[in-house]
């Protein structure tokens, strides 16, 4: 896959798909563009999760985002969940699949967290190496997203985005870029989440994420669990402007209100964005 990415295609601004919403959505058919899928939900035989999810296909483009990859991590890659993978992907037919820059676990115990890599050339390679056993095993590039930390290795030899364009460059895979996250881990390790944006490279963004998070004055901690606060919306608007049109959307993981509450959030995404996507024309 040594080709330059295509254009990338523009979904609109979209909604994590969540159970709460099923009814309410097929039922209302609201003004969302897209829907991403949490894909481990969703990799079974049969049953409720899929019955929704191939009606709600039916009328919205689907994206499927993972968090089991564990793409930095040493154990070998787990084919078996890369072939459920492939077969919910050719059942459902999503625009994208993407998962996370991280780790998950070691000696076979999954720790259900996406902890973040050391930024070395040594990780690097790690990283390209099986980034391109997976896009060659599913036939696509994948997107990977940039995680919220809250410790940093000593033997780092490259800033995170240096690392996040090294990866997205050397194995020709693609980026989901999580703004709460670069806020988060911006405010916890004392960097500008300006810079970050300034060095991404711009044509392997195809997807925003934008969320909230827990402030405990110290530490910052990526929850998911609320609305998205000011400088988010802010570091929103100056990536709408220098990437341009990047699908964009609304990532609640807890706490999850109506479908009508979301949809006032997603709007305000959309204003900002449009606005912002203009300027950069």
């Amino acid at each position: 896959m040594n080709t330059p990415p295509k254009a990338r295609p523009f979904l609109g601004f979209g909604l994590g798909l969540r159970k709460e919403h099923y009814e309410a959505i097929l039922q209302g058919q609201p003004t969302v563009d897209w829907f991403e899928i949490l894909t481990e939900n969703y990799l079974v035989e049969g049953g409720k999760p899929l019955h929704y999810l191939e009606r709600i296909r039916a009328d919205y483009p689907i994206v499927m985002h993972g968090v089991s990859l564990s793409i930095g991590g040493t154990d070998p890659l787990n084919f078996d969940y890369l072939h459920q993978v492939k077969a919910l992907a050719d059942r459902i037919e999503p625009v994208w699949i993407s998962d996370h820059l991280c780790w998950t676990g070691v000696d076979g115990l999954n720790l259900h967290d996406l902890l973040p890599l050391p930024y070395t050339e040594e990780a690097l390679d790690h990283v390209v190496h099986r980034v391109g056993q997976v896009q060659e095993f599913l036939g696509r590039r994948i997107l990977l997203e940039n995680v919220s930390s809250y410790v940093s290795y000593a033997d780092s030899e490259m800033s995170e985005w240096e690392f996040l364009a090294g990866v997205a460059e050397t194995a020709d895979c693609l980026i989901l870029l999580d703004l709460n996250n670069i806020y988060v881990s911006a405010r916890n390790h004392g960097f500008d989440p300006y810079d970050y944006l300034n060095h991404v490279p711009e044509k392997r963004v195809w997807q925003f994420h934008l969320a909230g998070h827990f402030d405990r004055g110290d530490l910052l901690i990526d929850t998911h669990d609320r609305t998205v606060i000011d400088e988010v919306w802010g570091l929103y608007e100056a990536a709408a402007v220098r990437f341009g049109t990047v699908s964009t959307m609304i990532e609640r993981d807890d706490d999850i209100p109506p479908l009508e509450v979301l949809m006032k959030e997603l709007n305000r995404a959309r204003r900002i964005g449009e606005q912002a996507m203009r300027e950069a024309a």
